[in-house]
């Protein structure tokens, strides 16, 4: 075969074609993200990341679409970086679920800041040491994160975008066999969402609370008859063995994550609202404010009330729903409850994410 049909020699060919126009793209997203800077806009748009990837993905190509959209998302989130590296809070340290959710957001081109707590990733965002904020808001087993809840009622920030991530647990100990652990270490959702598995287990066990699943990993490395529960990430980062693989009690275990901003996202028309309102101490009060959801046809995904913190026995309510707070419908509804509700506050209005098959 000659050499210049040689397929190798040709694939190094195009390899290097494509490492020139991957060259140009990156200078042509450092002068838009200049460009964007000079006129008072944030460097990085996720909604525009988003439109991009799905006018590829509606190209069509040979790759898979899920392996086309992780290549080009890759790419983006690299050019975007070359300039000024996007700075992205979250509840840390490395390993954690919130770190590998902010990664499947961001990318590895992000300058990732960790936190000791939900509340300091909010505050990061609100200092503007960060320009986006990564925190769990919800487990499909447990429920919600409600540290995250009341620093969103009683913050200035707007959730910007949302991601769902499948969570599987692990065990994770340097201890010879299960009859040696004395003590496990987690967070208290994972420890929740792990209950039953624990009793059966490990039921003899001590159950210590930590900040989060990698701070756990942590304790346990130097422990040795502690354990610790977290991800596979996390016992790849720490050098923890994994004793056990998936102990979630729910074979389906999906904790969904919000991206907070200073700024609110623009509408794309497949969103969520998230919104927070306070009624008076009556009878049907709560009726009355549902009704006004019901007649403006909107989809109600999600209502729980939390307390107010603010009098004994006084509590707020938290509600997504479908839409974006720019919708006729939203509009008009948004009004018709200021006029029954002692308070309402738009916590923000987001793009959906697609739902995980």
């Amino acid at each position: 075969m000659p050499a210049d049909d040689d397929p190798s020699q040709r694939i190094d060919d195009v390899d290097d074609a494509i490492l020139r126009l991957l060259d140009e793209r990156a200078r042509l997203a450092k002068e838009a993200a200049e460009r964007r800077r000079d006129a008072g806009e944030t460097a990085y748009d996720p909604e525009a990341e988003r439109r991009a990837l799905d006018r590829l993905a509606a190209r069509g190509s040979a790759l898979p679409e899920e392996s086309l959209r992780a290549v080009y998302r890759e790419v983006m989130r690299a050019c975007a970086a070359r300039g000024a590296p996007l700075r992205v809070a979250y509840l840390g340290p490395e390993g954690t679920f919130t770190h590998a959710a902010a990664r499947e957001m961001f990318g590895l081109g992000a300058r990732y800041a960790e936190q000791v707590t939900i509340e300091g990733v909010f505050d990061a965002v609100a200092r503007r040491d960060a320009e986006y904020g990564v925190a769990p808001i919800e487990n499909s087993s447990e429920g919600s994160v409600n540290h995250a809840v009341d620093a969103l009622i009683e913050g200035a920030l707007f959730i910007r975008g949302e991601i769902e991530l499948p969570i599987a647990h692990c065990l994770l100990t340097q201890a010879p066999g299960f009859a040696s652990i004395e003590r496990v270490y987690s967070h208290p959702q994972a420890l929740g969402q792990c209950r039953v598995w624990l009793a059966k287990h490990l039921g003899g066990a001590q159950i210590v609370h930590a900040t989060s699943t990698a701070a756990a990993v942590r304790e346990a490395r130097a422990d040795e008859r502690g354990a610790a529960i977290a991800s596979r990430l996390a016992a790849e980062i720490h050098g923890v063995p994994i004793a056990r693989e998936r102990i979630q009690d729910h074979a389906e275990n999906v904790t969904r994550f919000v991206v907070l901003s200073t700024d609110e996202a623009p509408r794309t028309g497949s969103d969520k609202t998230t919104l927070a309102f306070s009624i008076r101490d009556e009878r049907g009060a709560l009726l009355r404010v549902l009704e006004i959801f019901d007649g403006e046809g909107i989809n109600l995904t999600r209502v729980e009330s939390r307390p107010s913190r603010q009098k004994a026995w006084e509590y707020v309510f938290l509600t997504d729903f479908e839409g974006h707070k720019e919708d006729p419908s939203i509009v008009r509804a948004m009004n018709r409850l200021r006029t029954k509700c002692l308070m309402v506050k738009h916590l923000g209005s987001y793009p959906r994410a697609p739902r995980r098959a």
